[in-house]
C-alpha cells in the first residue's frame, strides 16, 4: 500500500515500474548485432519500459535459422544490451503461437475427438480400424437402435484384432466411431526451423519436450537473472479438446467412468449435460495441471516469472490464471468484456497487484496509420478495464539500410521510431508511464462481482463448436450486465467457482448472476453466505440499476472510472472515451492532475477533452477560480512551410493530401510565422482549435477490434510547437493548446510549429514491402497476409488543418495552478 503523500510525491517523475513495453518482432530469423543495438538505444531513448521478444516468419534472407547456435548468441546479447540501458528484457518461449514446433510429433501434438455417424442395417458388421489421417487412434464405438440422428442412448462396440464387431440387430441402427485424430493445427506465423505441430497442452510430456527443446535453450542463452519474465501468448489451440488417457484422467478427477457414456459428447441424453460441464471442467484441470504448474514450475526453478494470456483454447477458467505469476489480457472495451477483464479480475482476487495486457493489437489498421492519438485512446480503454503495464503491439524489427520503409508485422501497428511522429513518442509514453505506475498503487475498489458461468458454458460446447470457454462466457453474460456498473462509475471483477474459496462472501456487496444460470451446490451455499452478511444477489439484469450503490464519482456519457484505495485516502482515474467534450460535477472539491501537464487546480466541476484523463483526490484545499480563456486573435500574418530545402508560403488549413506531390510524404514539416503581443502579465496560449469528431463508420474496412481515435485533428496529425526558439510542448491530442508563456514576450515573436503525420502516406507507395512479401511467399510458403495494406492512403490529414488562435488567461503562472512535486 501507499500514502497520499507517496503518490503525489512521484507522480511526476515515477519509478522504472510500469514503463511501457513494446513486443518486439523479429523477423525470419534475419538479425544483426548493430541493429539490435541501435533499435534498443531507441526503445530506451522514447521512455520505453523494455521488449518483449518475438520471433516470427522471414521478411527477408535468414541469417539465423530458429534455434541454431548464432540465433541463441543473438538472443544473449540483446539481454545484455538490454540491462545496459536499463531496459526489462523478456522472451516468448517459441515461435509465432501456440507452443510447437518441429520437435513435436503426432503423439505429444494437440488432438481433437473426430467422429464418424453413420447410419446401418440389422445385420452384424466387422470394421476394420483404419487410420485416415497419420497418428489417428481408435477411441471408442458405439452402437444405438434406430436410424440416424434417433437413438437416444448406445452402448459400446467390442473390439479385438482392430476390427470394430457391430452385432446384428433387429431394426435400423446408428454406429458412432469415435478416433481421437491430430488436429493438423501448425504453429501460427511461424520462424524459419519453427515449423511444426501446436503441442498438446492437456499433455506434461508435451510440456516437458517444448520446454527441453525450445525453451531451456532460450532461457540459458539470454541467462536467467536478465530476463523480466518468460511468456506465453495467446492459446488458441483450435478444436483441441482429448489427449491419450483422456478415460483415466477423467475417472481421477470426476469419480466415474467417461467410457460408456463419451457419445453424450455428441447426442443429447438426460444425463449429457451433467457429462458435458464435466468433462469441459477435466480439460480445465488437465491444461492447470500439465501446462500451466509443468511452464510455472520449470521457470521458477530458474529464478523467472512466468507470464501468460491464459484465455482461448483449451478452456482456461479465469481461476486458471493462478497458476501462473503474471497476468495479462488483451482488448480493449471499458463497458463490455473484453479478455482484459479476465485477467485483471483474475489479478485482484489472486493478489497481484501488476496486471499487463497486449495493447495496441489491431490499432488503426493497416500499419502505421496509428496515431498518438490512437495509442493513448486505446491506452486509456485498458486502464478503465483494469490494466496497469502495457505491452506494446509492437516493434517490427527493421534492417536500418533496407529499402522503402522496411519489414512491419502484418497487423497491428508498427510502433517504433520510423513514425514521423515519434519526436512525440518520449512525451506519450512518459504520459502513459505515469498513469502505469499511479494505477499499481493501492488497491481497486469494486464492489460489484459477476458470476462467470462456467457450468452453463461448459455445457454448452458441442462437436460443432469446441470450447473457447471465454467466447462462451461472452455470450451468457451480455453487454447489458457490465455496461449499467460502468456508466455508473463502478467498477466490478468477475468471479468464477474457484475464486470463491478465496472471497470472503461478507466482503461482497453486490454479486449479479446472469438469468438462467446453473451454480454447483458449493457456489449456492456462497451466494446464500453473501445474503445472510447483508449482501445482494441480482438475478434479473433488469433490475440491476436498481440495485448499484451511489458511486463517489457519477460519470456522464463516455466517462470511465476507476476507484484505487491507499493507505489513508483515495484516488480515482477517469477518462473520456469518446469524441466530444464531457462535463463532470462533483460532490466534493478534488485535486485534479494530468499525466501531460504539471499543473494540479483543485476544482468540483471539470470539463474532459475528447480521450482526455485526469486523476483526482479528495481535498480539503480551496477551489482553483476556473481559468477564463480570451482570444486575442488568429495568427493571421503569412505563413511559410518548409518541407526540407522546399519553402513554400501558404495560406491555412493546409492539407498535404491536397498536393499531388504531398499525397505521399511521410515526414515532418516546418510552419512559421511571426506574430505581435502586448505588454501583458496573463498567461499565453496558442490555440489550434477543437477536432472534428468523425462518424464511427467513416472508414469502413477497419474491423471492430481495430481501436481508432473517431476525431479529425486540427493538427494532423502531432506537432512540436516552438517560440523565439524556445520548445514549449507537443501536441497529439485535445485540447490543442500549448503554454506560450515562459517563451513569450512583449512585441514580435517568432513561431514555428513542427508537424509530423504518420508513415501510412509512404507506405501506400511502398512497391518495397509488397516485393519482399511476395518473395518470401515463394521461398518459404505463406504465412502470412498484410493487412488492409491497400486501404493506406484512405482518409488520411497531414498538415496544419485549422488555423491556431493567441488566446490569454488571467493570471500570471502560478496564480490558478500549483505545480506538481
Amino acid at each position: 500500500m501507499a500514502t497520499v503523500d507517496d503518490v503525489r510525491r512521484q507522480f511526476r517523475n515515477p519509478p522504472p515500474e510500469g514503463r511501457p513495453m513494446m513486443r518486439w518482432w523479429w523477423f525470419g530469423p534475419s538479425i544483426e548485432r548493430d541493429e539490435i543495438d541501435r533499435e534498443l538505444d531507441a526503445m530506451a531513448a522514447a521512455g520505453l519500459g523494455g521488449a518483449e521478444v518475438a520471433f516470427v516468419y522471414p521478411m527477408g534472407p535468414v541469417t539465423a535459422p530458429f534455434g541454431s547456435a548464432e540465433f541463441l548468441d543473438l538472443v544473449g546479447h540483446a539481454a545484455r544490451k538490454a540491462r545496459a540501458l536499463g531496459l526489462r528484457f523478456d522472451v516468448t518461449l517459441g515461435s509465432g503461437w501456440s507452443y510447437g514446433g518441429p520437435h513435436i510429433g503426432p503423439a505429444l501434438a494437440a488432438r481433437q475427438l473426430h467422429w464418424d455417424r453413420r447410419e446401418i442395417g440389422a445385420t452384424a458388421y466387422d470394421v476394420p480400424i483404419v487410420a485416415a489421417w497419420p497418428g489417428d487412434e481408435f477411441v471408442a464405438a458405439y452402437v444405438g437402435d434406430g436410424s440416424a440422428g434417433a437413438p437416444s442412448s448406445y452402448v459400446e462396440v467390442p473390439v479385438s484384432d482392430g476390427t470394430i464387431h457391430v452385432p446384428a440387430g433387429g431394426q435400423p441402427r446408428e454406429v458412432l466411431i469415435a478416433t481421437s485424430r491430430v488436429t493438423g493445427q501448425n504453429v501460427k506465423r511461424a520462424a524459419v526451423g519453427a515449423e511444426g505441430l501446436t503441442l498438446d497442452h492437456y499433455s506434461a510430456a508435451a510440456a516437458a519436450e517444448h520446454i527441453q527443446c525450445v525453451a531451456e535453450p532460450l532461457v540459458k542463452a539470454a541467462t536467467p537473472e536478465l530476463l523480466g519474465s518468460v511468456f506465453c501468448d495467446s492459446l488458441e489451440v483450435y478444436g483441441g479438446d482429448w489427449t491419450p488417457g483422456m478415460f483415466e484422467e477423467f475417472m481421477q478427477c470426476r469419480g466415474y467412468d467417461l467410457r460408456p457414456r463419451l457419445y453424450e459428447l455428441l447426442v443429447d441424453t438426460d444425463g449429457s449435460r451433467q457429462l458435458r460441464i464435466d468433462f469441459g471442467r477435466t480439460l480445465s484441470e488437465l491444461y492447470e495441471d500439465n501446462f500451466l504448474k509443468v511452464f510455472r514450475g520449470w521457470a521458477a526453478g530458474h529464478g523467472v516469472p512466468f507470464r501468460i494470456q491464459s484465455y482461448g483454447e483449451p478452456p482456461a477458467t479465469m481461476s486458471s490464471y493462478r497458476f501462473a505469476d503474471m497476468f495479462e489480457g488483451e482488448g480493449w472495451g471499458w463497458t463490455r468484456l473484453p479478455e482484459t477483464r479476465w485477467a485483471s479480475s483474475a489479478a485482484q482476487l489472486y493478489g497481484r497487484s501488476v496486471v499487463s495486457a497486449e495493447v495496441w493489437t489491431w490499432v488503426h489498421s493497416p500499419s502505421f496509420r496509428a496515431t498518438p492519438l490512437d495509442l493513448q485512446g486505446e491506452a486509456h480503454e485498458h486502464f478503465l478495464s483494469g490494466v496497469n503495464q502495457l505491452i506494446g503491439h509492437g516493434w517490427p524489427y527493421s534492417p536500418s539500410d533496407g529499402p522503402g520503409l522496411g519489414w512491419i508485422f502484418y497487423a497491428a501497428g508498427a510502433l517504433d521510431d520510423r513514425n514521423p511522429w515519434w519526436p512525440t513518442a518520449t512525451a506519450l509514453f512518459g504520459s502513459l508511464h505515469r498513469l502505469s505506475w499511479l494505477l499499481q498503487q493501492g488497491t481497486p475498489v469494486r464492489p460489484v462481482k459477476i458470476y462467470i458461468p462456467a457450468s452453463d458454458a461448459y455445457a454448452a460446447a458441442n462437436h460443432a463448436e469446441p470450447l473457447n470457454l471465454y467466447r462462451v462466457v461472452r455470450r451468457l453474460i451480455p453487454d447489458s450486465v457490465p455496461r449499467p456498473i460502468r456508466e455508473a462509475g463502478l467498477d466490478f471483477d468477475l468471479i468464477d467457482d474457484d475464486a470463491l474459496a478465496v472471497v470472503d462472501p461478507a466482503d461482497v456487496p453486490l454479486v449479479v448472476v446472469p438469468e438462467g444460470t446453473t451454480t454447483p451446490p458449493e457456489t449456492r451455499r456462497w451466494l446464500d453466505a453473501v445474503v445472510a452478511a447483508g449482501g445482494t444477489v441480482v438475478t434479473d439484469v433488469s433490475t440491476l440499476a436498481d440495485h448499484l450503490p451511489a458511486a463517489p464519482i457519477a460519470p456522464p456519457e463516455d466517462v470511465g472510472v476507476v476507484h484505487r484505495r491507499l493507505d489513508d485516502g483515495d484516488f480515482y482515474f477517469i477518462a473520456n472515451t469518446g469524441a466530444a467534450p464531457r462535463t463532470l460535477t462533483l460532490d466534493e472539491p478534488m485535486e485534479r492532475w494530468s499525466a501531460l501537464s504539471d499543473e494540479v487546480t483543485v476544482t468540483r466541476t471539470l470539463t474532459l477533452h475528447p480521450y482526455e484523463s485526469a486523476v483526482l483526490l479528495p481535498t480539503a484545499e480551496p477551489e482553483t477560480p476556473q481559468p477564463v480563456y480570451q482570444p486575442v486573435g488568429s495568427v493571421v500574418s503569412d505563413w511559410l512551410v518548409a518541407f526540407g530545402d522546399d519553402i513554400r508560403r501558404v495560406s491555412l488549413p493546409h492539407r498535404w493530401e491536397d498536393d499531388p506531390e504531398l499525397a505521399t510524404y511521410s515526414g515532418s514539416a516546418t510552419y512559421s510565422t511571426e506574430f505581435e503581443l502586448p505588454d501583458t502579465t496573463d498567461r499565453v496560449f496558442l490555440d489550434f482549435g477543437p477536432g472534428r469528431p468523425v462518424a464511427p463508420d467513416s472508414e469502413p474496412y477497419v474491423p471492430a477490434n481495430s481501436y481508432r481515435a473517431l476525431i479529425t485533428p486540427p493538427v494532423g496529425v502531432a506537432a512540436d510547437i516552438w517560440l523565439n526558439d524556445t520548445h514549449c510542448g507537443s501536441l497529439w491530442a485535445p485540447p490543442y493548446r500549448v503554454d506560450l508563456t515562459d517563451a513569450a514576450r512583449r512585441g514580435v515573436n517568432r513561431l514555428r510549429v513542427v508537424v509530423h503525420n504518420t508513415a501510412a502516406n509512404a507506405l501506400s507507395a511502398d512497391q518495397h514491402l509488397l516485393d519482399a512479401a511476395a518473395a518470401v511467399t515463394a521461398r518459404h510458403g505463406r504465412r502470412f497476409d498484410l493487412q488492409h495494406i491497400e486501404h493506406a492512403a484512405d482518409f488520411l490529414h497531414s498538415g496544419l488543418l485549422n488555423r491556431p488562435e493567441i488566446v490569454l488567461r488571467s493570471g500570471a503562472r502560478g496564480d490558478e495552478g500549483r505545480r506538481s512535486e
